[in-house]
């Protein structure tokens, strides 16, 4: 009985090694496209949202304006 306990280690090492192997060369092409298609859109939506209706670009901050002192005295 003995020696039937120690075939069955390997046989279930075996059995380990083919599921694990049939796991890890599964084909993953398919999240992969996903992905890139995600990223496609991405791209797109911010070359969009940097573009306004007449085609010109849109800048993400303006220059700052030359700003005038303030004065805080009454007779100013």
């Amino acid at each position: 009985m003995a020696a039937l306990a120690w075939l069955l280690i390997p046989l279930f090492a075996v059995v380990g090694a083919a599921i694990w192997g049939s796991w890890a060369s599964r084909n993953k092409t398919i999240g992969d496209v996903a992905e890139l298609a995600g990223y496609a859109r991405f791209r797109d939506a911010m070359e969009r949202s940097h573009i306004t209706t007449d085609g010109s670009v849109v800048q993400e901050r303006e220059p700052a304006t030359t700003v005038t002192p303030v004065s805080t005295s009454p007779s100013g």
